[in-house]
């Protein structure tokens, strides 16, 4: 069964960076707009008997919104069901709706569980996503095949190469987050065999205000790297940094697998709480407001992550090695 790998538009660097970690070239495919918003897409060799691979981040973007970018990838997963794909495996770096994967208030939606639905009715055969909201609702929401990767041990040699001298703390900017940013400090540890302190702060969001005023953990004169899954407007990021500074922190550095970034960011990000932005690169480039900011921020390539786990599920391979602990 020969290997397919297609990368949508909109996705086509991190496909192309994707691809060129293979050792291949991307195959081609065709999307076409008609006048009336209604659009097409297709590959353009055949995939009959195929292991298909198919990318795109589900992030909106000042070209397409994120409804369309999941529209397009179902429509070509399903062309390529229809016309005899063996396998086909989604790669969502970034997955739309997975922030809403719980009731919080009456008649809320499950959109996790929706747009699971869709990937499956389609015929997706396995879902391939990085850091995604909430891991376990993740992983429940599908029943087709799922592979989750994660940014632990990415951000741990980048912490060690960052810090100088002070203590580490590993900081979560939320209770929902602990989990990821444990992840990260054993990570850490066993990457260095030193010891890394942890903490995070409380955050309760209801009607668009946030509260929550507990603290735990102690960030006097540490280098503290807040994790978190994205940064979309920063105020979370910034609330958090503020608190650790406040508390001593000598040095604050935000980590997200997503910089999201969206419109406002910019400044909310122009702030003397932190000294560091770091993301990847799992989403397209920043809209050029984030020019304010690009002084702040690194980007840390994920190509090699999705890389080695196409090839290990093409060939039947493991995977466990490319995560950073069993959750």
């Amino acid at each position: 069964m020969t290997m397919r790998f297609f990368a949508l538009d909109g996705s086509e660097q991190l496909g192309t960076a994707i691809a060129s970690a293979m050792g291949v070239t991307l195959d081609p495919h065709e999307e076409r707009d008609f006048e009336d918003g209604e659009h097409k897409t297709r590959p353009l060799i055949s995939v009959c008997g195929e292991d298909v691979f198919v990318l795109h981040a589900l992030n909106g973007d000042p070209s397409r919104s994120v409804n369309d970018k999941l529209i397009r990838l179902l429509f070509f997963i399903a062309a390529c069901r229809e016309n005899g794909a063996a396998r086909i495996s989604a790669i969502v770096p970034y997955i739309a709706y997975s922030r809403k994967e719980r009731q919080t208030k009456p008649r809320d939606p499950v959109t996790t569980r929706y747009v699971a639905q869709l990937f499956e009715a389609v015929g997706t055969d396995m879902v391939v996503t990085l850091d995604v909201h909430n891991i376990a609702a993740f992983q429940n929401a599908f029943r087709c095949a799922t592979t989750h990767l994660d940014t632990c041990r990415l951000f741990a040699a980048d912490i060690q190469q960052r810090v100088s001298g002070a203590p580490v703390v590993i900081f979560s900017p939320d209770g929902g987050g602990v989990k990821r940013a444990q992840l990260v400090q054993e990570a850490y540890e066993d990457l260095t065999g030193e010891a890394a302190g942890f903490g995070f702060i409380e955050k309760r969001r209801s009607g668009g205000i946030v509260s929550g005023s507990l603290f735990a953990g102690d960030v006097d004169g540490a280098s503290v790297c807040i994790i978190d899954d994205m940064i979309s407007t920063g105020g979370t990021m910034l609330r958090a940094a503020r608190a650790c500074r406040e508390r001593g922190a000598r040095q604050v550095t935000l980590y997200a697998a997503h910089g999201l970034f969206v419109a406002g960011s910019e400044t909310v990000l122009n702030d003397s709480a932190f000294d560091r932005i770091v993301v990847t690169d799992s989403v397209a480039p920043f809209r050029p407001e984030m020019e304010l900011v690009v002084g702040l921020l690194d980007v840390l390539p994920v190509a090699p992550i999705f890389a080695q786990a196409i090839m290990r599920l093409h060939g039947g391979g493991s995977i466990h090695r490319l995560l950073a602990s069993d959750s």
